[in-house]
Formats: structure tokens, sequence, C-alpha cells
């Protein structure tokens, strides 16, 4: 599929069918994943996909804010940041800082590469002919999650993934693109100036 083909499909697909998605296309999927920026190539971040009988445990305990036709997705993936490789790898000599501060960083650069990594996992989503959409995970649940799935307390889930065939080719009714237009190129794209 040609770049702009995925940029312009891509969209949060909320129905999908049982249908099982493939070792390959899920390999392919995460290897895209790890191949997103990473500022002072730091790659701090960690990926749990999750399918079969352990998915089926993170739905009983954690995907209770999904919509029903979500949890039809046989694939879910769980981007989490990891800040302390970040603080670590700034204050190696070749970057500079001699400390871990997070004072350093005008923005948490950990999550901004992982919501970028799992951009690449949408468009890879796209790419493979396939649907997803990302959620969020509220940070209550994050110990027990941690607990249940043997993830280490440095990393934070930035949300989840569903991935499945979608259910529905048109947007899903009651979906934000139904109700609320896209903004216009012109209000969000200034040049030179904002005014």
């Amino acid at each position: 599929m040609e770049f702009q083909d995925v940029v312009r499909k891509r969209r949060m697909v909320r129905k999908f069918t049982d249908e099982p998605v493939s070792d390959e296309s899920v390999r392919r999927i995460m290897r895209n994943a790890v191949r997103g920026p990473s500022a002072g190539f730091s790659q701090g971040q960690g990926f749990l996909v999750l399918q079969g009988e352990p998915l089926q445990r993170y739905r009983d305990k954690f995907q209770v804010w999904a919509s029903d036709e979500t949890k039809a997705a046989p694939v879910v993936v769980v981007p989490m940041s990891v800040k302390d490789t970040y603080l670590d790898r700034y204050a190696q000599a070749d970057k500079g800082w001699t400390d871990r501060s997070e004072e350093h960083w005008p923005v948490p650069y950990w999550h901004i590469d992982t919501g970028m990594a799992a951009l690449l996992i949408l468009q890879t989503v796209v790419d493979e002919g396939l649907g997803a959409v990302f959620f969020g995970m509220p940070r209550e649940s994050w110990d027990a999650f941690r607990a249940e799935f043997g993830v280490p307390e440095t990393h934070e889930p930035i949300g989840a993934i569903a991935i499945g065939h979608p259910a529905e080719s048109e947007i899903s009714e009651g979906a934000s693109p139904l109700r609320r237009r896209r903004a216009a190129f012109e209000e969000v794209v200034r040049w030179g100036q904002w005014e």
C-alpha cells in the first residue's frame, strides 16, 4: 500500500470480527514499532503483546472500559514508556549532562517516543489490511496490570491498542468523526508566524 493511502485510511476501528490475526502480521507490526524515533537512541520503550489466554486475563481484569465490540479483537498491544532509560542515557558522557535530573527535559520524551511507536503500530495495522483502536489504561490499574503480567515497575503504559479484522468498512456509529469534523488544515497549520 502507498504511504499516503496508509495515512488517509488510518482511523480508529471499534468493531472487530473474531477472525485471528496471523503471527506474521503481528511480528511485522511489532518490528515496525521498535523502529520509531528515540531521543539519544535511548530506546526506552517496552511492548506487551497479548493474545490467547493472556489476552483473556487482560480482558477479564483490565479492559472493562473498552466497548464490547472492541473486546472481540484477537490482539492487544500495551506500549509502555521507560523514563529511567532516558535519564540514564542522558547522564552518559556523550550527552553532556552529569546527573539524571528530569529538569533537563522540556517535555517527557519517553512518552513522546512511545506515542510515536504507537502510531507506527496503527499505521502498520492499516498496511496489513487490519484495523486498530487506541484506548487508555487508567493509572489506578497500572500496579495490578504490572503484577498480573510481570511488568517492571519502571514501565508506564501509555494506553493499549486492540488489533483485528474490522467488522465494518465504514466509521462506527457513535465514533467522534461522525459527531465532529476534522479541523481545517488552515486552522492548525501556519507558515512562518502564527498571526
